[in-house]
């Protein structure tokens, strides 16, 4: 587990904790010990805690003004039944965010090895703050079982994943082509 690292060849585009508007803004990560586990395994330092014990975060990319787009990487077990993270992951990373003019959010999950559902609440309240300006939440590269899970707990109602949002080549692509090309996948699928 210690060896998965948020992705890191988009620094020369974006650092959260470089960018005064983000709520990572001037968070500190020791390169020279590793100190947060999850289920007992360490964890790569550069990963940011959301005060979760199963779910960690990397906010790769931010523009509040042209794309209006945030793309953030997660990794761990996202538990909503025991630890409620989506109630973390939207009062301290989204609602910032969305404050700040952010209506576009990418997650990526392919280190996301679970998720245990609870009610779809805080969902649909971050699905409304960016609906009424053309917003979106896709969720890509989540692993099937992920999916399925969160299709279980109606989830998909307010994030867009599957199809070609799975198998995106992501790391090939620049942040705002990564948006670009996730938000003509989203309105092919709306019809517009």
């Amino acid at each position: 587990m210690h060896l998965i690292e948020p992705h890191y060849a988009w620094l020369n585009y974006y650092q959260a904790s470089e960018d005064p508007r983000s709520p990572l803004f001037a968070a500190e990560n020791d390169l020279n010990q590793y100190t947060n586990t999850i289920y007992g395994y360490y964890i790569h330092p550069q990963w940011d805690s959301l005060d979760s014990h199963t779910l960690y975060l990397k906010i790769l990319f931010a523009d509040y003004e042209t794309d209006r787009l945030a793309i953030i990487e997660l990794l761990g077990e996202w538990n909503d039944t025991l630890e409620n993270d989506v109630m973390s992951l939207k009062r301290m990373i989204v609602d910032p965010l969305v404050a700040q003019g952010i209506r576009r959010f990418v997650l990526i999950g392919e280190n996301v090895f679970n998720f245990h559902g609870s009610d779809d609440e805080y969902y649909a309240e971050w699905f409304d703050d960016v609906d009424d300006e053309g917003g979106w939440i896709a969720a890509i590269g989540f692993q099937e079982h992920v999916r399925r899970e969160m299709a279980q707990y109606h989830v998909d109602a307010y994030l867009n994943f599957g199809g070609l949002l799975d198998t995106l080549p992501w790391r090939t692509m620049s942040p705002p082509q990564l948006g670009q090309v996730v938000d003509q996948l989203i309105q092919r699928r709306l019809g517009a």
